[in-house]
């Protein structure tokens, strides 16, 4: 039945009129700039390369529209405010093949279960002489089988101040890969290190820009618990975030960029407690690396994030190192990361957002139900997290991954993925293989 469902589901996206999938974007307005003097919306068409760069970011940041619409029930253009009406679906498939140790270690099998369900609301205020949006979300937790309110929130551009500044519920802006939506990402999960320290949601205030003629961009956050406080996602009672990076290398004509980062960030757990946790990149798996609860006062948290893209070709790299205050524990520290390659084979560009400094989903140039062959992706990753420091001893954990993407259309995506992972943990050496399939849909 659950099956049945979403094959139907797909068919109502697909089922929409040609017509409708190469019309223009209307989502939240965005503000004119130089590459977009009168203020349109630059959406793809069959016809048309879609644009490899976009210089306008509004509340609802990475978890904005899709570039094609397939509908317009969804939305509302008043005189004094818009509203676009949105949301979001993942379902996974895992099933594993172990050795003897890892079997030791967790006893793992074949499962299927829903990774995300998410309604989004975002619009404008046409009213106000300086561009203001807002956004709000919620998402079904299936963990915990509850509802939470997810990027939540107001944008105002402030030009006096060279950028915008978001007030509310949202990503921190700590490593470029947790900035992107889990929608647009190029692997099925993000990778270890990235899951186990940095919380996906905070609420407080980033001031965030870029300057064009120097490459240059920012993000500078401060957030507390004073509303989040018994979240699941609520683990420190306060955080300053830092985040800069330069593009050398920035060109729509030629689809070629060079993004260089740098990530800082101090933290304070909440009671004192700090527990750094991350399932192997497969969300119905255990945890396989854990450090359990300890004493800290505080983290302390630096990193870099290198990505160059070549037309169809992106190449990337982030790895961080993660302090604790911990006396008790001996002051611990915790590094990991990841290194990885993607090739888009039927010839698209993964776009870049130069205000957010983040990448976007793909936009197949022939969809699906346009009678194309969508968009194909090849993925290959080698992540690492290492939580063995001093008296903690959470576990080390690296793993391969292979990995295609079949971009249907902008609502609809397949991923088929191959992973092999390696777990030193419990006195034991465990070597596990990951087959792995999701279904996402957005609206």
């Amino acid at each position: 039945m659950k099956t049945l469902l979403l094959l139907l589901a797909m068919m109502a996206l697909g089922a929409a009129p040609v017509s409708s999938q190469t019309q223009d974007s209307t989502g939240p307005a965005t503000e004119a700039t130089p590459d977009n003097p009168q203020n349109t919306t630059q959406a793809p068409s069959t016809s048309t390369p879609a644009p490899t760069l976009e210089n306008t970011i509004d509340a609802t940041e990475s978890e904005e529209a899709p570039r094609r619409q397939l509908l317009h029930w969804n939305e509302y253009h008043g005189p004094h405010f818009t509203i676009r009406f949105g949301g979001g679906f993942l379902y996974d498939f895992v099933a594993y093949s172990q050795d003897t140790q890892s079997k030791e270690q967790f006893a793992l099998s074949p499962t299927e279960k829903l990774r995300d369900f998410r309604f989004v609301l975002g619009g404008t205020f046409p009213d106000f002489t300086r561009s203001v949006t807002w956004s709000a979300g919620i998402m079904y937790d299936a963990p915990t089988h509850s509802w939470l309110v997810r990027q939540t929130g107001v944008m105002i551009q402030i030009p006096k101040l060279w950028g915008n500044l978001f007030i509310g519920r949202g990503k921190e802006g700590f490593s470029l890969l947790k900035v992107m939506t889990g929608y647009d990402g190029w692997t099925t999960e993000r990778f270890t290190m990235n899951d186990a320290t940095i919380p996906i949601l905070a609420d407080g205030f980033r001031w965030l820009g870029y300057s064009p003629k120097h490459g240059f961009l920012w993000n500078l956050g401060y957030y507390n618990d004073l509303l989040s406080k018994g979240q699941t996602f609520s683990s420190y009672h306060n955080q300053e975030v830092a985040r800069l990076a330069w593009l050398p290398i920035l060109s729509e004509a030629e689809g070629t960029l060079l993004h260089l980062g740098v990530n800082l960030r101090n933290g304070k757990p909440v009671n004192d407690q700090l527990q750094l946790r991350s399932r192997p990149e497969a969300f119905p798996a255990p945890y396989f690396v854990d450090t359990g609860k300890f004493p800290a006062s505080a983290t302390r948290m630096a990193g870099y994030e290198i990505y160059y893209r070549n037309g169809p070709w992106l190449f990337g790299s982030e790895y961080w190192f993660t302090h604790a205050s911990s006396p008790s524990r001996g002051n611990p520290t915790f590094n990991g990361g990841d290194a990885v390659a993607t090739w888009l084979i039927t010839g698209e560009t993964r776009a870049y957002n130069t205000i957010g400094g983040f990448f976007r989903d793909i936009s197949p140039a022939r969809p699906v139900f346009d009678g194309g062959p969508g968009a194909w992706e090849l993925v290959f990753q080698y992540s690492h997290i290492d939580l063995d420091n001093q008296a903690i001893n959470g576990g080390i954990f690296g793993r391969f991954t292979s990995q295609v993407n079949w971009y249907l259309s902008d609502n609809v995506r397949l991923e088929f993925e191959y992973g092999y992972g390696h777990l030193d943990r419990f006195n034991l050496k465990g070597n596990t293989q990951f087959f792995q399939t999701r279904i996402q849909l957005q609206l």
